[in-house]
């Protein structure tokens, strides 16, 4: 674990807490954002990562994604390798995850992961927080479990999104959560796996993107089905959108 000293991460809170306090000061609902059905589509990570999907399901994700130019597929690590076979030398990306859906696994084990999924094909990969060690406050672990995480995906050229399950944290959680992924080296910062007590909303991915600032993606996910939805989250500072609906999605879009 990296030397931080306690006062270090009482500076973090700080921030988050001051962050946090001036959100909730400004904060405006976003209006929609008009954004025409094939730009939204290479924002979206065409997505199925329910334990019964079977290999015809993924072959029918990786159809729909050359069809509609998704930015990725999102699959379970056992499906990478097809995914790999089906989508060489189009222009969908592969995304995989890491400690998915609860995160309370072992550090050395989420890298692991990460670098088998890597070896398969994966080229971005979606890990989860250790939600109970963060709120906990034991911060350095927090830290340290993303930025090995990112070590292996940067290493191998992947992108790394971080989960931090928005649903379960406070408010100064999710802006601490945020300025960990930050300093950690990661890419993204993502609110939901989907699989939680709850999914993306606008306030959250708005809170995110100003925690993060304008360096970072913001990927927002967790129920959302309709275009609407997706254009809020949109609005709201997201630059990637997790869904299954995603073929409804974009077939929102206004002619």
């Amino acid at each position: 674990m990296s030397p931080q000293p306690n006062n270090v991460y009482h500076e973090l809170q700080n921030r988050a807490e001051a962050l946090v306090a001036a959100f909730e000061r400004d904060y405006v609902e976003p209006a929609p954002v008009a954004v025409a059905g094939s730009a939204l589509a290479a924002m979206i990570d065409h997505t199925i990562l329910k334990p019964e999907a079977t290999p015809a399901d993924v072959a029918a994700l990786c159809q729909e994604a050359r069809m509609h130019g998704f930015a990725s597929v999102c699959v379970n690590a056992v499906h990478v390798a097809q995914c790999a076979r089906l989508l060489a030398g189009t222009t969908p990306a592969i995304c995989s995850v890491v400690g998915f859906p609860l995160g309370a696994t072992l550090t050395e084990a989420k890298a692991y992961e990460a670098d088998l999924a890597i070896a398969e094909g994966a080229t971005e990969i979606d890990m989860v927080i250790s939600v109970g060690m963060l709120k906990g406050g034991e911060y350095a672990l927090v830290h340290d479990d993303i930025a090995a995480v990112a070590d292996v995906c940067h290493e191998a050229g992947a992108i790394l999104k971080v989960i931090i399950e928005a649903a379960l944290l406070s408010d100064v959680e999710k802006a601490v959560a945020c300025e960990l992924i930050v300093q950690a080296g990661a890419d993204f910062a993502k609110t939901s796996t989907g699989f939680s007590t709850g999914g993306a909303t606008v306030r959250d991915v708005a809170l995110m993107r100003a925690a993060v600032g304008p360096q970072l993606g913001v990927k927002a996910a967790g129920g959302i089905r309709t275009y609407d939805t997706a254009v809020l989250m949109v609005a709201a500072g997201a630059t990637r959108i997790g869904a299954s609906s995603s073929i409804k999605i974009v077939q929102g879009a206004p002619a």
